[in-house]
């Protein structure tokens, strides 16, 4: 087991971990995307900010002043999450 930074064990493949794991899949899948003319590379612009938007509220989150700024950073992580599954 890891320890966050508020003392609590975390196992092994946590949220940040997870997160991170996908946005590092996502930056890669996204020249591809990219590459090709037309919507495809509007579509790898728009999933790379809300892909990249879920770790970073996920950090911002494990970095929060409360409990309640800790649930409203991860809903916000939750709602990129969604729009990239989208």
């Amino acid at each position: 087991m890891v320890k966050s930074e508020i003392g609590v064990a975390a196992p092994p493949g946590d949220i940040r971990e997870r997160t991170f794991s996908f946005a590092l899949r996502v930056v890669k899948l996204c020249p591809t995307l990219d590459a090709s003319p037309g919507i495809q590379r509007t579509l790898a612009k728009q999933l790379l900010r809300s892909a990249m938007s879920i770790g970073a509220n996920v950090e911002e989150a494990h970095g929060s002043q409360s409990k309640a700024d800790f649930a409203a950073k991860l809903s916000i992580a939750c709602k990129e999450a969604r729009e990239t599954h989208y």
